[in-house]
């Protein structure tokens, strides 16, 4: 069996942002509506009329997220109920599932429009790329619509409500329910919202298709699609001028004056083109083509549009798995919740373009967007940045999770968020598959894989160019039931242990590890003794970063790297997860205070684990990685056993302590994952001999930790100190970016770090911190990455998590220089300062 999935992909691009809502008469503008808001968590029917005096509600800007400004409070969404997916069997109390934040409940926001005097054959609409949830629109006291997903983009035609050359009130009401999620979701409108003004005669949204049904080395034969609505408003003939620009800039197809429109025409114009010696986008290779169409009566634009797009193939071959350009691919994938840490559900591009660049960095080729519709910038960085993508688009099905989730909508309203979510992504470049469920309660089900069927005709449908995928954790069951056999890719969440199983029973021959390993651990946290752990709780309520604890259902890394290695038929991975994310306290469901999880190979605050260096030094094949934990400060367990780990991608490393060795070790490649596969050599850490370096026994006594690596040659080839640290003298400051845009927007993450006299840094220094930013940016947020601190994050002062936390500097909207200043009491204070540019 084989299977082609060959496009071009692309992403729609906004002409025109505007810093205020005042909107100028033009034939054609899309302007980003994110200035003068008001917003007021008051709930009342009169909220949406023109005439009410809303100059007492909050004043803000958007993207906006009301929730994570807290307070933290276990009763904010206390859910009581038995998550079935983990394996509870009794109702229980689920204190920080949500995170304990403030996001149930009602929130209004309003502003003015300033719409030009002559509207006559306009076409006017509102889109929204995400609002948390149940969105009701209200211009000018009329309801233009409603949209109860919170991930999903939508648009809304609200030319029937506006008044031209007068001031249109635009009020949206949102509500989130009680149990109506199983993370946190977020609150308000958290992404962007866009005000289009076209002619009735215009190109539909999303309206563009491209695809490429054949790709080589010489040529790549293109199908362009673009929809046309409203050709019944047009009374004389239009021109149509499209054209396409390759990476280079230069213009290779233009057909300027070869199509006319009339009230007749086709709805769709259909383009076949062939690109010679195409440029294909590729992992780490954003090639990048733009598709741009415009619609003209004479000389003037009506309206146009541009489609950003990547030319390369995909292909599934039986007993193989997936091919990008022909060349057989592993996913080196980790899984992503939407919120951005201290930011909340808040969509920022430099923080995502953060986050992204930090895993490509770590070795991960791929990002699954969990369990939800990402962002469309996030699509676009993506694109932008060569990462591929599994765009998610529901954690659930009809049949609950929660009381209240998206399974209240599922029946009803499945299809328009399928559309909605194919018909905006279909084009980009980064896009490999697409995800239509995951964990759902309909994998018990006899009617199960006929819903997943039905959902994946749907994609196939709307983009006949990727395959689709279904996260399953119960692997039996559904390759009992049909499921796992009726999806393009069966991927299975956790349970490597079937795999093998799956691959003798389904038809596909290949099986994708949709989730993987829910290693536990938090930075800088150390447990001694050092064992393999499940569930493990502990006071402080945090988990090792020895990185030897995993939750009930799933297991270690190396657990998931042997089969995935060694399998050529396993298309490897995508982990859980690359990132902490607000809520899901695992094992901590009803121990408060715990508001985030600790899966993340990077905490809450961006600050990598030690899980980070292990995943790196076994993806990133461009770098080499030699890193050593724990630290080497601990007073009081003088003469103890405190075992050392290497993380490296040599084959060999040595340990002394204090110039004293403590022997070389090699990595065991012999060791293999099917003669593993028991208890015992689990709990020996067997697998783990070979992808780490592991001195069990070894004492600690302060001074200093020196590793050396080894090549295959045995020569040594890299080393590392670690040093006990003296009493903390000073910060240090880390700006992950000292040059910001001057929008308003803009961010630099500043790593701060505690050290002693010589630099060294202090591991257990959690003291508090404070800090002041002056000049042309603005304190933003802070976080430390632990998940049991109720510091909030928007406050200018937090304490310090194991010697170490990041502030958020915003830039503002003018050019110059912003500087940032920390302080704790008995430190030496530091400062950044950073560059601020149009």
């Amino acid at each position: 069996m084989k299977k082609r999935f060959a496009t071009v992909a692309g992403i729609l691009a906004l002409f025109m942002a505007q810093t205020t809502p005042k909107l100028y008469a033009q034939q054609s503008s899309s302007y980003l509506i994110d200035k003068g808001w008001r917003f007021s968590r008051s709930d009342s029917e009169g909220n949406k009329n023109k005439t009410f005096d809303d100059s007492k509600w909050q004043c803000i800007d958007l993207p906006h997220d009301w929730a994570i400004y807290g307070p933290f409070d276990y009763k904010n969404d206390r859910q009581n109920l038995a998550i079935t997916q983990d394996g509870q069997k009794k109702a229980m109390e689920h204190a920080g599932r949500t995170g304990g934040l403030p996001f149930v409940g009602t929130g209004w926001y309003r502003t003015k429009l300033h719409l030009p005097e002559d509207l006559s054959n306009k076409y006017i609409e509102i889109r929204f790329d995400g609002a948390m949830s149940n969105a009701h629109v209200y211009l000018n006291e009329q309801f233009a619509g409603h949209w109860p997903y919170g991930y999903n983009s939508f648009y809304l035609d609200i030319t029937p409500f506006v008044k031209p050359g007068k001031d249109n009130v635009l009020a949206v009401r949102l509500n989130n329910e009680h149990e109506s999620s199983r993370w946190y979701p977020g609150a308000g409108i958290y992404r962007d919202v866009h005000l289009r003004i076209t002619d009735k005669t215009h190109i539909k949204t999303w309206g563009t298709q491209i695809q490429t049904p054949f790709i080589d080395e010489d040529k790549a034969i293109v199908h362009i699609n673009t929809t046309i609505e409203g050709l019944e408003y047009t009374e004389k003939p239009l021109n149509v001028h499209r054209s396409v620009i390759a990476p280079n800039g230069s213009v290779i197809w233009d057909d300027f004056g070869q199509n006319t429109l009339t009230k007749s025409a086709h709805k769709n114009l259909h383009a076949d083109l062939t690109v010679h010696k195409p440029l294909l986008w590729d992992i780490g290779q954003p090639n990048l083509y733009k598709y741009t169409v415009a619609l003209l009566d004479g000389k003037t634009v009506i309206d146009a549009d541009t489609v950003t797009f990547g030319i390369r193939s995909i292909e599934l071959k039986q007993n193989e798995g997936f091919f990008l350009n022909g060349r057989k691919i592993k996913f080196k994938g980790v899984c992503l919740h939407h919120d951005q840490g201290p930011l909340g559900a808040v969509a920022n591009e430099a923080s995502m373009r953060r986050q992204i660049r930090m895993m490509q960095e770590m070795g991960a080729n791929a990002i699954r967007t969990s369990h939800n519709m990402p962002d469309p910038k996030f699509v676009k960085i993506c694109d932008e940045m060569g990462m591929m993508l599994a765009v998610e688009t529901f954690d659930s099905w009809a049949k609950a999770k929660v009381p209240n989730g998206y399974n209240k909508f599922f029946n009803e309203w499945h299809e328009r968020d399928l559309v909605n979510m194919l018909h905006q992504y279909r084009n980009s470049a980064s896009v490999m598959m697409y995800f239509i469920g995951n964990e759902v309660v309909e994998q018990q089900d006899v009617d199960g894989a006929k819903t997943a069927y039905m959902l994946q005709a749907i994609c196939h449908r709307e983009d006949p160019t990727r395959p689709v995928c279904n996260g399953m954790d119960a692997p039996r069951e559904v390759m009992n039931s049909g499921m796992a056999a009726t999806m393009d890719i069966p991927g299975f969440n956790y349970r490597p242990f079937l795999f093998p199983e799956g691959k003798k029973r389904l038809p596909q021959g290949f099986i994708l590890g949709s989730e993987t390993a829910s290693t536990l651990s938090s930075r800088g946290v150390y447990k001694f003794p050092v064992k393999r752990r499940s569930m493990h709780k502990y006071n402080d309520h945090q988990a090792s970063s020895y990185d030897v604890e995993h939750c009930g259902w799933s297991n270690l890394p190396e657990d998931d790297w042997m089969l995935h290695e060694d399998m050529p038929w396993a298309m490897g991975e995508f982990v859980w997860t690359g990132f902490d994310y607000i809520g899901e306290p695992t094992p901590y469901y009803s121990d408060w205070p715990s508001h985030s999880s600790l899966f993340g190979i990077v905490d809450l605050a961006g600050i990598p684990k030690d899980r980070y260096y292990l995943y790196k030094s076994h993806w990133n094949e461009k770098e080499h990685t030699l890193h050593v934990l724990p630290h080497w400060t601990w007073h009081g367990r003088e003469g103890e056993i405190t075992p050392i780990f290497v993380y490296t991608d040599h084959p060999e490393a040595e340990v002394w302590i204090n110039g004293k060795s403590m022997g070389r070790q090699k990595k065991d490649f012999s060791i293999d994952w099917q003669k593993t596969e028991n208890d015992e050599d689990k709990n020996n850490l067997t697998r783990q001999k070979r992808y780490r370096l592991m001195w069990t026994n070894t004492v600690y006594k302060p001074g200093t930790v020196k590793v050396v690596a080894y090549d295959n040659n045995g020569l040594p080839t890299d080393s590392v100190t670690v040093k006990t640290a003296g009493a903390a003298e000073r910060i240090e400051l880390d700006a992950d970016r000292n040059t910001l845009k001057s929008d308003g927007k803009d961010l630099a993450f500043v790593t701060v770090r505690i050290v002693d006299k010589d630099g060294n840094l202090c591991p257990t220094d959690n003291r508090l911190l404070r800090f002041k930013v002056k000049g042309a940016g603005t304190f933003r947020a802070a976080a430390s990455g632990n998940p049991a601190s109720l510091d909030l994050f928007h406050e200018p002062k937090h304490h310090a998590f194991n010697g170490m936390l990041t502030v958020l500097v915003q830039s503002k909207k003018e050019a110059g220089t912003a500087e940032l200043t920390v302080e704790g009491k008995g430190l030496k204070k530091a400062s950044v300062k950073l560059n601020i540019h149009p």
